[in-house]
């Protein structure tokens, strides 16, 4: 789930004795000069450092992810047990100090670490990231673009890669995952699943009240999904953003009747396990033809839908496993 999970700012004066954070050099880039780095960041604005950043503070888990699978242990992250439960793929290798929540980061926290570069997503207020530039130099990222998820996820990867001089690493990273989307697609296709209808939601719930975010073709996953062979079988229209969709259980009866329908939850956070909770029992539910055939598939916890290469090969996992049986 994209809330703004709540968490304590640490106190500022003991963080320099615990925060540690560093880049492992890939065998390519060890040894090399650290020359200056000059980047264009999402927001326009040049962003300019004497060398490779190696103590970098992430205040969303979609660059916290890029950054840990690039080698490089984050001295600050927002929310970090948020992160820790729901990104499993890229779990943190060091403790790294926790700045506040992912939409409000404490200003002190982030100066008492010091760091050479901090990476913010483009949803963080401007008056936060105007604040963080006091700081330290600041690398806005734009963390999805429904016009081409897939791209723009490979488009963040390199620009972290080229902020911290891991671009070897960013390769291979992509490298990876073109072949992990080419192995899932012939997994499914020899399972008898390719153009099989396919509907990727979650859920949560608020005052009692069941809610559905669809995942449509502009969502990073939905994305996924089409290369994997599968057929997108929403009909509600995503934000240009993320590309999710927003419906009820009402809105489920719009589905194919040979539709495979898969959610993900977390026991972690009750509230976002309505399908097998509140609706267990619902009516409208119970009714719907794919959930009569019993093609409800619920993917592990801890796959973090807006992660990058390494979630998505979690999904691709998750994917095959449920649908290829």
């Amino acid at each position: 789930m994209r809330h703004l999970l709540l968490g304590a700012a640490a106190v500022a004066a003991a963080l320099t004795l615990t925060a540690c954070g560093t880049t492992e050099p890939t065998a390519d880039d060890a040894g090399k000069k650290s020359d200056p780095v000059t980047l264009t960041d999402a927001s326009g604005k040049k962003v300019e450092l004497d060398a490779p950043a190696k103590k970098v503070v992430g205040t969303e888990w979609h660059e916290v992810e890029l950054l840990v699978s690039l080698g490089v242990d984050p001295v600050g992250v927002a929310d970090v047990e948020g992160y820790r439960t729901w990104d499993t793929a890229v779990p943190l290798k060091n403790k790294p100090r926790d700045i506040g929540t992912r939409g409000e980061p404490s200003m002190d926290t982030v100066a008492a670490l010091k760091p050479d570069l901090v990476i913010a997503s483009t949803d963080l207020p401007p008056k936060a990231v105007k604040q963080l530039r006091r700081i330290a130099p600041v690398l806005e990222v734009q963390s999805a673009d429904a016009s081409d998820p897939i791209g723009h996820m490979k488009e963040n990867l390199d620009l972290v890669a080229e902020a911290t001089g891991t671009m070897k690493r960013a390769e291979k990273l992509e490298k990876d995952f073109d072949a992990h989307l080419a192995d899932g697609r012939k997994a499914l296709a020899d399972a008898g699943m390719a153009g099989a209808r396919y509907a990727f939601a979650d859920g949560y719930v608020n005052a009692n009240q069941v809610s559905v975010r669809p995942f449509t073709s502009g969502s990073l996953t939905g994305a996924v999904n089409e290369k994997l062979g599968l057929k997108n079988d929403w009909k509600v229209k995503g934000d240009k953003a993320y590309g999710l969709g927003s419906t009820d259980v009402e809105g489920l009866t719009k589905l194919d009747d040979d539709v495979h329908f898969a959610y993900i939850g977390n026991d972690g956070d009750k509230s976002s396990t309505p399908f097998t909770g509140a609706l267990a029992d619902d009516s409208v539910w119970k009714s719907l033809p794919f959930v009569k055939k019993g093609n409800v598939h619920r993917l592990p916890d801890g796959i973090w839908m807006f992660g990058g290469p390494e979630s998505m090969n979690q999904y691709i996992d998750a994917v095959v496993e449920a649908l290829a049986e």
